[in-house]
Formats: C-alpha cells, sequence, structure tokens
C-alpha cells in the first residue's frame, strides 16, 4: 500500500546534510533539477491504496536503483553504502538515522512495480524535456549508433563462468592475505554445474568467517557479485544461460553474446531515444524508429549521422522523403534493394557477412550468375552446415541431409547516385567528424556506468539497465551544460 508517501521529513537532524553534503555534490545537484514526483505518478497503478502494510515509497526505491547505475554497485553494495554515505541518504530523502532497505527490495520492485511502465522512453523523454526547458539543446542533428552488452552468462559454459566469479573473489582475498589460500576448499574436478556452485558457497563461507577479510571494500564487492549469481543459477536460471541473449558479431572474426542498444544522440550529447534489442538485430533497421522517438520528446531534426548501416535504401527514401539529410556512407552490400526472407537474414556492416535468425554467421561468400548475360550477378553466401544440422531453427530453412546451406542477393548494377555525390562533397566529410561523439557517450555508458555486461538475465533486465545508464548520464550531462551556460 502507498500513503503519505509525499510527508515531511520531521527528523532533528536534517540540518547535517546542510554540513556535510556541499552544494556541488552531484546527488545534491540532480535533486535540485529533477522533480522526481513523476516516478509516483507513474507508479500509482502498480501498488494498492487501501490494503496492507505501507511501502517503500517508490520515489525511494527508484533512486537506488539510479544510484546502481551512477556507481555500477551491486544490490548489496549500494545499500550498504546508503547506510554511512550521507550524500546516499540525502538524496534518498531520508533522515540521518532512518534505517535502509534489505537489497531484496529491490529485486522486487524492478520485477513487480517496473513491468509495462515504458520505463525507457518514460526517462529519455524526461530528460530531453529538462533540457528543452533549460534551453540548453540548440542543434537540429541526432548522431545514431549501436552499442553491445554481453549476457551476464557471456559464452562460458556456468560453470566457466561460476569458475571465473569465484576466481576473482580469491584474487581480491589474496591481495590481502596470501595465507588465506591454506584455508579455501580444493577446487572441484568435477564438469558438474551442481558441484561448482557448492564449491562457490564453500568460498563465500571462508571468506565471511574472516571478518577482518570480509569488510575489506575490494573484496567484499567480488564476494556480493558471486553470492548473486550463485543465487541467480540456484533460483532463477535453473543451470542455463541468459534465454533472451543473442549471438552478435562486430567483425568478421569477433562476436559476442548479448543484447543491443540502439541509440539516438544530439549534437549536445544528450541521448534523445533508445531501443533495446537481441545482439543479432541489425543496426540499420532502427533508424526511423530512433527518429520518431527524438521527435517525440520535441527535439527538431534536421540532420542524421550513422555509420554505413543506416544507408539501407530505405532509410535513404525515408530521410528523402522527411526532407532530412543523412549523412552515413553508401555500403554496396547493404543497399541492394529488394531481398528474398528478409526477416530471416540480417546484414551485419562490420563483418560485411548475413547472419540468420539463429544468429550463425556466413562463413565464406562468392559472387554467382556470368557477367552480361541479360541478368544480375548474385552475392552468394555459404553458412556452416554442420552448425545447421543441430540448429533449433532448422525447421523450414535447412533441409535434411543438404550438402550445403546458402543465401543469396542480388547484386545492384548502379548505386544511388546523388546519395553517392553527396557523401564525396565537403559538406558530408565536415558533418561526418562529429560522429566520434557517440562512441565516446558508448564507452562512457560501458566504462562508468556497467553496461558492458547485463546484470540481469533477460530482455527486460536490460531494458531496466538501459533506462536507469541512460537517465544518469543524461542527467549528469544537463549538469555539465548548465555550468557551462553559467
Amino acid at each position: 500500500m502507498i500513503s503519505n508517501q509525499e510527508s515531511l521529513n520531521l527528523s532533528p537532524y536534517m540540518a547535517i546534510y546542510d554540513i556535510v553534503v556541499p552544494k556541488d555534490n552531484m546527488l545534491r545537484q540532480i535533486g535540485e533539477l529533477v522533480d522526481f514526483t513523476f516516478i509516483l505518478e507513474e507508479l500509482k497503478s502498480n501498488y494498492c491504496h487501501d490494503n496492507g502494510r505501507n511501502a517503500v515509497p517508490p520515489i525511494r526505491m527508484f533512486k537506488y536503483l539510479l544510484l546502481k547505475s551512477i556507481f555500477d554497485l551491486s544490490d548489496v553494495d549500494i545499500v550498504e553504502r546508503s547506510k554511512y554515505d550521507m550524500s546516499f541518504k540525502y538524496f534518498l530523502d531520508m533522515a540521518p538515522e532512518d534505517a535502509v532497505i534489505n537489497p531484496s527490495s529491490l529485486t522486487k520492485f524492478r520485477k513487480l512495480r517496473l513491468q509495462d511502465v515504458g520505463l525507457l522512453d518514460m526517462l529519455i523523454y524526461k530528460t530531453v524535456d529538462i533540457a528543452l526547458e533549460k534551453d540548453l539543446i540548440k542543434s537540429k542533428t541526432i548522431i545514431v549508433d549501436a552499442t553491445h552488452t554481453k549476457s551476464r552468462y557471456n559464452q562460458k559454459s556456468p560453470k566457466e563462468f561460476l569458475m571465473e566469479k569465484s576466481k576473482n573473489v580469491r584474487k581480491a582475498v589474496y591481495q590481502f592475505d596470501e595465507a588465506m589460500k591454506q584455508k579455501f576448499p580444493t577446487k572441484t574436478t568435477s564438469n558438474e554445474v551442481e558441484d561448482e556452485i557448492d564449491y562457490c558457497r564453500e568460498i563465500i563461507a571462508v571468506v565471511e568467517k574472516e571478518a577482518h577479510i570480509a569488510r575489506i571494500p575490494a573484496v567484499q564487492e567480488k564476494l556480493n557479485v558471486l553470492k548473486e549469481v550463485v543465487e541467480d543459477y540456484t533460483e532463477q536460471l535453473n543451470f542455463s544461460t541468459d534465454p533472451d541473449a543473442r549471438v552478435g558479431h562486430k567483425t568478421a572474426d569477433s562476436s559476442f553474446f548479448g543484447f543491443k542498444t540502439h541509440i539516438a544522440m544530439n549534437d549536445e550529447r544528450i541521448i534523445t531515444a533508445a531501443i533495446v534489442t537481441t545482439g543479432e538485430k541489425s543496426d540499420g533497421k532502427y533508424l526511423q524508429e530512433l527518429i520518431g522517438k527524438s521527435r517525440e520528446t520535441g527535439m527538431e531534426i534536421e540532420t542524421i549521422l550513422g555509420d554505413t548501416a543506416y544507408s539501407e535504401k530505405d532509410n535513404i527514401h525515408y530521410a528523402k522523403e522527411n526532407k532530412l539529410q543523412l549523412i552515413a556512407k553508401l555500403n554496396p552490400q547493404i543497399t541492394q534493394g529488394a531481398r528474398a526472407k528478409e526477416d530471416e537474414f540480417e546484414f551485419n556492416k562490420d563483418a560485411g557477412m548475413y547472419v540468420c535468425q539463429a544468429g550463425h554467421m556466413a562463413i565464406r561468400k562468392a559472387r554467382t550468375n556470368k557477367k552480361n548475360v541479360g541478368q544480375n550477378q548474385r552475392q552468394t553466401y555459404y553458412f556452416d552446415i554442420e552448425k545447421c544440422k543441430v540448429c533449433p531453427l532448422k525447421d523450414g530453412c535447412y533441409k535434411e541431409d543438404a550438402k550445403s546451406k546458402t543465401y543469396s542477393v542480388t547484386i545492384k548494377s548502379t548505386e544511388h547516385k546523388e546519395q553517392e555525390a553527396f557523401q564525396n562533397s565537403e559538406d558530408f566529410k565536415m558533418k561526418a567528424k562529429e560522429r566520434y561523439k557517440i562512441e565516446a557517450k558508448n564507452s562512457e555508458l560501458k566504462r562508468r556506468h556497467g553496461y558492458d555486461v547485463a546484470t540481469s538475465a533477460g530482455l527486460f533486465g536490460m531494458q531496466m539497465q538501459g533506462a536507469m545508464a541512460i537517465f544518469a548520464v543524461n542527467l549528469k550531462r544537463i549538469i555539465t551544460l548548465m555550468k557551462e551556460a553559467e
């Protein structure tokens, strides 16, 4: 039940915050910048209003998740830090003497209160609205790109992943006490995941018995991650990998197992739209949706910057029809026009190969049909037949006992002359130089906000992580722009 959510805090100790949380503290600045009551309005329908115990205020729960994203900490560590960090308590609108929540409440809040809220779009809209209100957005340009996030479980087997996390704990412990090697259990030689989980539990128990070691922050963080992973495997995933993650490809020789976030960012480096998908999806297919979402925030758009993935035929036509300037170099393999089974095969512009709906990339390609015989040549892509034989999606795609699996597309005899002429102009070349800004933003999301690896399983979990990370980086950017404008 939610009630008295906005009651005044009458603690006699509130004045402490004026002493220990300076005006230039980032959390104080965010608190003054954003009216978080919009969260309460959005989540009211997910709470009972006249029955049960009073719930922790949804605004406070949301702020816990925002802190988790800003500081890239586990649920346990963010709650632990909020016990003693006065800037955290101030931001959470708590009295200095107030008790913190149980970390498990954050998991329940994510799963029970944030479903069907459309949090990603809502938070981006809110930050862009603040920026427009502060007159911080002057440009009419958006830059588009996609950044990948590895599944929490990566491409490692469950056993390998657990081994890695337990190793991180041991390494952290050895930095402070090498004698602990004698106390740790013998590593399991079994290939059973259950045995590896038991070993991890023993590691956790040994470290927790040594209170002087377990309290060291560097050890505690690794230990909490291991505990969360063990719990996740035991209770949620039943020893399986992420059910929603897919294989995506960065180049012909490198791949990842996880998700993609398709991002639009304006020239002021504020993210104006984002779409979270599974890892195998093609970047260019989401351009028009990113433009639409950016416009819904109130952004005026005249120019779009992107890499070759966005120069598909449909996107060029869309830009022309909507009087938009598309700064994206042509790729003959992408702009080949109509092709069969478009929904089943995606072109990966980095690798120069097609990827099937199961996430498998073609292993080679070759031109077929003769030149100058009254028909266009075709580019034929060959897939690994051994993977096709055991693929769960082979029905309707692979014929039993077939000796090869190929996919062919027609090679156009003429290119898009207008776009080709434009991309050779000085105006195109000058504007294209600004695309680096979104690569820097992707790096910030990954390096400072933990966006390189998913924190939970499933597409919904990835969307929640994206919403909080993008909200955090946008707020930080708005604060920076406000300082520059002073």
